[in-house]
């Protein structure tokens, strides 16, 4: 499908992510906002509640009788898509799922991670938002699957390894991920309260995170994954060491990520260069939907320590659902996502 314009609703528009997308939207220059929906905020303005969007005239609707659209943004919690997928598709022609309904293959990876799946028969259909690794497959997608913050950082930090044959498949690695308290959404509860978040550094997902099923889905590889929670608010930050089975040079290291990102509009690479920040960093990137992978050797211990830092709710959310859309319909990659940050900045 391609057009000049056309019609947008966000389902679940009154929390961070909601917000965000809605931000973009109404900049984009493809994109008319029709409808934007919350049960909870039904009636009042959108800046009453997103203080950045002041200047629209939208309200918030109750999400039972939606417009016939183009387009639909679903930002609800896990699964409310999978249950409402059919009456989405009644009003939409392209459905954008920010949640974690459709990111998974298969009904057995529901069972095993999350609660089962309630529309398998859908699993198919849908494509992952992450234009870089699945470009070519999102082109006239119907159904787009917004990928996980931590996974996004993670997948994008590690492909190219994969994708050049550093990497095979059978080593091991280790990924720490660092994230800030907007992950945790509106209600985020006592755990992403200011007292209890700040000057943290705290474990919350040693193991089993569930964005371990998107990366081990998409790189074919096991990882062994850990969450903190820390003092900032936008951004995620991983941190993966690997160890190849055989000897990798800082010129391989080279080839494999400019093979891979020399031409993506949303990655730029950050690996020990000079001034403050010399690997990839949230600060650098808040407010936008680029990321930053970086990288260093370590030729004593045979590893190699990979960096990567996104928006957790523009690459790893808002950001990374409109340029998928973007894709989906037709249009310039980048419509919309121009904004290339901020610095200085405080807390991300």
């Amino acid at each position: 499908m391609a057009a000049d314009t056309v019609t947008a609703t966000v389902i679940g528009g009154s929390g961070f992510t909601g917000g965000e997308l809605l931000r973009l939207l109404e900049g984009h220059p493809n994109v008319e906002l029709a409808e934007v929906t919350s049960r909870s905020k039904a009636g009042k303005s959108v800046g009453s509640v997103h203080p950045p969007l002041r200047s629209t005239d939208l309200r918030f609707t109750e999400p039972d009788d939606l417009e016939s659209v183009d387009v639909l943004f679903a930002a609800t919690p896990h699964g409310v898509s999978m249950g409402q997928i059919d009456e989405f598709f009644e009003i939409a022609d392209t459905v954008v799922d920010l949640s974690a309904d459709f990111r998974l293959e298969t009904e057995d990876q529901y069972d095993e991670w999350y609660d089962g799946h309630e529309a398998p028969e859908y699993l198919e259909k849908a494509e992952y938002a992450l234009p870089e690794i699945n470009r070519d497959n999102l082109a006239g997608a119907d159904l787009i699957a917004g990928g996980g913050c931590n996974a996004t950082a993670t997948i994008l930090g590690l492909y190219p390894l994969f994708e050049h044959g550093i990497l095979e498949g059978g080593e091991q690695v280790v990924v720490d991920v660092k994230v800030g308290s907007s992950e945790g959404g509106a209600g985020g509860g006592e755990a992403s309260s200011h007292p209890e978040r700040s000057g943290v550094v705290r474990p919350y997902a040693p193991t089993g995170h569930r964005h371990e099923a998107e990366i081990e889905q998409f790189l074919g590889t096991s990882v062994s994954f850990t969450c903190h929670a820390v003092d900032m608010i936008r951004g995620a930050s991983a941190t993966s060491h690997v160890f190849p089975s055989g000897p990798v040079s800082k010129g391989d290291l080279w080839q494999a990520y400019r093979g891979c990102y020399e031409d993506e509009p949303f990655v730029r690479m950050a690996a020990g260069g000079s001034g403050v920040y010399r690997y990839p960093e949230p600060k650098s990137v808040a407010g936008t939907n680029v990321a930053e992978v970086g990288f260093e050797l370590d030729p004593s211990n045979k590893r190699i320590v990979v960096f990567s830092a996104i928006d957790n709710m523009m690459k790893g959310s808002a950001g990374q659902a409109v340029h998928a859309a973007n894709i989906a319909l037709g249009f310039e990659e980048t419509a919309g996502l121009e904004f290339t940050g901020l610095h200085p900045v405080g807390a991300p």
